[in-house]
């Protein structure tokens, strides 16, 4: 029971920073009671391994994203006695 309480808490707060960072630091504005906080949240996420999401032009996926019209249309025909 206990162990439950605590893991919503600590849920609560982790969302809580989420939220204080979009809010704040992401936009380049200070938090407004805690200063430290906010630089706190921007060294943490200055120091967290990035992936480079740009890639240069003309490199090729290596698959194209599905459509709709790409979509299976209905289910599938059964084989057997039943068809």
């Amino acid at each position: 029971m206990w162990f439950l309480v605590v893991a919503m808490l600590v849920i609560l707060v982790l969302a809580g920073l989420v939220v204080l960072y979009v809010a704040f630091p992401h936009r380049g504005e200070e938090v407004p009671a805690a200063p430290w906080l906010g630089d706190a949240m921007r060294k943490g996420v200055e120091s967290a391994p990035t992936l480079d999401n740009t890639a240069e032009e003309g490199t090729a996926y290596a698959h194209e994203p599905l459509g709709l019209h790409d979509l299976h249309q209905g289910p599938p025909e059964r084989q057997g006695r039943d068809a």
